[in-house]
């Protein structure tokens, strides 16, 4: 039986998961599409190979309306006609943004520039703050082997 090693360090501080709270908080206020926050979140933490994270970020997107082609697909969403434009920019972003060692320029103009033609300033924020704390919580889970499904 798999078990964790501890529970998430973001619980046994006790004063550490209301400020994270507070930043998810921001980002849900800048302006982006609740699904494109969603498909980030689910993408970084697979790339992460955070099972707890894909479990219930594939479980929050379906609450939020993602269809099951889209869910099954965001692993291959260069090769998939279910994202907009939008969503592919953020997507790309995203990847960029957590695999930040694979490249001399981590996150290149181009990726940049192309997600800057679809959000704006306070959207942007929204989802590099998102990208952020997706990547603090997989490196949270995966570290202290948080298991998929134990967190409800």
């Amino acid at each position: 039986m798999m078990q964790s090693r501890m529970q998430s360090p973001a619980v046994v501080l006790s004063g550490a998961m209301q400020p994270i709270q507070e930043i998810i908080k921001a980002v849900q206020s800048g302006g982006v599409e609740g699904q494109t926050l969603e498909l980030v979140h689910l993408r970084i933490s697979q790339i992460n190979g955070c099972s707890a994270c894909v479990d219930g970020g594939a479980k929050s997107a379906r609450k939020a309306g993602m269809s099951d082609e889209r869910l099954a697909t965001v692993a291959a969403w260069r090769e998939a006609p279910y994202f907009s434009e939008e969503e592919r920019a953020a997507l790309d972003l995203a990847e960029a943004a957590t695999r930040l060692a694979d490249r001399p320029d981590a996150v290149s103009d181009d990726v940049w520039d192309t997600a800057a033609t679809y959000f704006d300033e306070k959207q942007l924020a929204a989802i590099v703050l998102m990208i952020g704390v997706t990547n603090m919580f997989n490196r949270l889970n995966a570290t202290t082997r948080q298991i998929a499904g134990a967190w409800g």
